[in-house]
């Protein structure tokens, strides 16, 4: 089987995950990084968009679990993304990565804290 992959990299949203009572009243930034797995053998023969997974219900899909109901932790945010994709798209794999860029860490110098998930039909 293939090992075909669509990616959908440094996706920007505001939410209102974290812990921290002021993380939820205030949000803050999240990046998304998306890898869904599937064969694209049939969309790269036939070219027509209704042979792989579209990009953009993709992004809308993140979109609106990001900028939805917040979460305590990122490996609860990065879960529900990947069990949404599982129940709606034709997809063999989803991996996600969520970055929180401004992670409240005392005196921390880092460029984000994150979290990775790989889930599997």
């Amino acid at each position: 089987m293939p090992s075909d992959k669509i990616r959908l990299d440094g996706m920007a949203f505001y939410g209102y995950h974290g812990v921290r009572p002021a993380e939820r009243e205030s949000g803050q930034r999240f990046l998304v990084d998306l890898e869904v797995t599937r064969d694209l053998t049939r969309a790269g023969e036939s070219d027509d968009l209704e042979d792989t997974v579209s990009y953009s219900e993709l992004f809308d899909l993140v979109k609106d679990i990001v900028e939805g109901e917040p979460h305590n932790l990122l490996e609860s945010l990065a879960a529900t993304i990947a069990s949404a994709i599982l129940d709606s798209h034709d997809v063999d794999s989803v991996t996600v990565l969520v970055k929180k860029p401004e992670a409240p860490i005392a005196d921390a110098v880092l460029d984000h804290a994150s979290v990775q998930i790989t889930r599997k039909k």
